[in-house]
C-alpha cells in the first residue's frame, strides 16, 4: 500500500462526522494528513470548514482514495450497510485498513475482521472512550483489537485525538475491553444518581455537593463529566448507553458467565442519567 508521496503519511478517510467524530476528523486533517470524508448530510461537513480536506460525493470514491478508512457509526449494523450496500469494500485500494471507531458487539467485531481479511483488508476494532469532550480536547483512549503491525501503522493517526492507545489483543478484543469500561462508568452512573437524588431529598445544597465531590475521593469520570451534558445530549447518551450494556452483556453470556447483576445495575445508571443531570443543572437544592 502506498501512503501520500508529498507527506509520507496514510491518506485517510473519515466516515461518521458526529459530535464525536467530527472532532476527531479535525485532528487528524490539523495534523497535516491527507484527510477525504463522506458525509450523508452536507452539513456535517461544516465541523471541517477550516481543516484541509477533500469531500467525496459517494463511499466508493472516497474508498478509492484511502490508505485507511476510519467509521465512527452507531453500531455494527451501519458497518456491514457501509461496507456492502454503500459500496466501500469493493472500492478499497488493495490492503487499505479498515477502522472501526464506534462501539460495539466483540463478535461482530471478529466477524468483520475476518470478512475483511478474506478480502485482503486488515481491520482493527478501536472504539474511543471519553466522549466528545474527549475529541475535543484530543485525550480520548482509543482500545484496540486486531493486528499489533496494523496498528503499529495506524498508531500515528489515533495519537492525533488520543492521549492513550491501549492494544487489549486480537479482534473483537478492543471491543470487549471497551464495553467493560462502560459497564465500570454506568454502574459509577447508579451511584450518582442515587447519591444526588438522596442529597435533594436531604434538603442538601446539591450543587455545592456535587462541587466538593467531584475534587475529593468519591469523584469518578462520569461523575465530573455530568457538568457538561445538557438533558438533550443526556437523552441521546441515554439510548447508546442502553446499546452498550447490552452488547455488553451478551459479550459475557458467550464466555459463559453471568452479567445479570452488572447489567441491571448498569441499566439503571443509564435510566436515570435525564433525571440527574436535570437535578444537578437546576441547582437540585432545597436549603438556602
Amino acid at each position: 500500500m502506498e501512503s501520500n508521496e508529498a507527506t509520507g503519511a496514510l491518506s485517510v478517510g473519515f466516515i461518521g462526522l458526529g459530535d464525536q467524530g467530527g472532532p476527531m476528523a479535525r485532528a487528524i486533517g490539523e495534523a497535516g494528513f491527507p484527510l477525504h470524508v463522506w458525509a450523508r448530510r452536507p452539513a456535517s461537513l461544516d465541523v471541517l470548514a477550516d481543516v484541509p480536506h477533500v469531500a467525496h460525493t459517494s463511499v466508493p470514491e472516497l474508498a478509492g482514495a484511502c490508505d485507511l478508512v476510519a467509521l465512527v457509526l452507531t453500531d455494527d449494523r451501519d458497518i456491514w450497510d457501509i461496507l456492502d450496500h454503500q459500496g466501500l469494500l469493493k472500492a478499497l485500494r488493495p490492503g487499505a485498513i479498515v477502522v472501526n471507531h464506534g462501539t460495539g458487539d466483540p463478535s461482530e467485531n471478529a466477524r468483520i475482521a475476518a470478512y475483511l481479511g478474506e478480502a485482503g483488508h486488515p481491520f482493527l476494532d478501536a472504539p474511543v472512550s471519553g466522549g466528545r469532550p474527549g475529541a475535543v480536547a484530543r485525550t480520548l483512549t482509543t482500545i484496540v483489537g486486531g493486528d499489533a503491525a496494523v496498528l503499529a501503522r495506524c498508531r500515528p493517526v489515533f495519537a492525533t485525538f488520543s492521549r492513550k492507545i491501549a492494544y487489549m489483543g486480537p479482534a473483537g478484543a478492543g471491543q470487549m475491553a471497551k464495553l467493560l469500561n462502560n459497564a465500570l462508568t454506568m454502574t459509577n452512573l447508579k451511584n450518582a444518581v442515587d447519591v444526588f437524588t438522596l442529597a435533594s431529598q436531604l434538603d442538601v445544597n446539591v450543587a455545592a455537593l456535587y462541587e466538593m465531590v467531584t475534587v475529593s475521593s468519591g469523584s469518578s469520570a462520569i461523575l465530573e463529566a455530568l457538568a457538561t451534558f445538557t438533558p438533550e445530549l443526556a437523552a441521546h447518551l441515554q439510548g447508546l448507553m442502553r446499546k452498550d450494556i447490552e452488547h455488553f452483556a451478551d459479550g459475557v453470556r458467550r464466555h459463559h458467565f453471568d452479567p445479570t447483576e452488572l447489567r441491571d445495575r448498569a441499566l439503571s445508571g443509564a435510566d436515570g442519567l435525564v433525571e440527574v443531570v436535570n437535578l444537578l443543572s437546576a441547582g437540585g437544592n432545597k436549603a438556602a
